[in-house]
């Protein structure tokens, strides 16, 4: 995870000299900008430290080995559902929330529920008959 944690890292300065630049270019008068810029120097701080504090607490990965081959990284990276009509509720579950932003609020909150619906579907797909846990 050391490649990832400098790529975050080297964001930090990069966000924060934009963020002096676009306000020495704005004249400090637009403040939104600004403080944008600088939350998001912030967040890829954030999300740096959390990358190097997980880097030491987990095994090195095969990506992070200089020396490592391809056939290093194989075998099983988890379970996954393989036919699942579930992430295409979720999905539809938020297609349905912003188009409501757009046309009413009434239509985000049917959107909602169709999410819902899917996030609760998902979680517990494999957990009924003789497989319940």
């Amino acid at each position: 995870m050391f490649i990832e944690t400098v790529v975050f890292g080297a964001l930090v300065p990069f966000f924060l000299i934009v963020a002096a630049f676009y306000g020495w270019l704005t004249e400090f008068g637009e403040p939104v900008g600004f403080i944008g810029l600088l939350l998001l120097a912030g967040l890829a701080g954030l999300v740096a430290f959390f990358l190097a504090i997980t880097a030491r607490t987990i095994d090195a990965r095969p990506e992070d080995d200089p020396l490592g081959t391809i056939e290093s990284a194989a075998g099983e990276y988890g379970e996954f559902s393989p036919h699942s009509w579930w992430p295409f509720v979720l999905g539809l579950g938020a297609a349905i929330v912003f188009f409501g932003v757009a046309v009413g609020w009434w239509v985000s909150g049917v959107g909602a529920i169709v999410g819902a619906i899917g996030l609760v579907g998902l979680i517990f797909e494999f957990s009924r008959g003789q497989h319940a846990h």
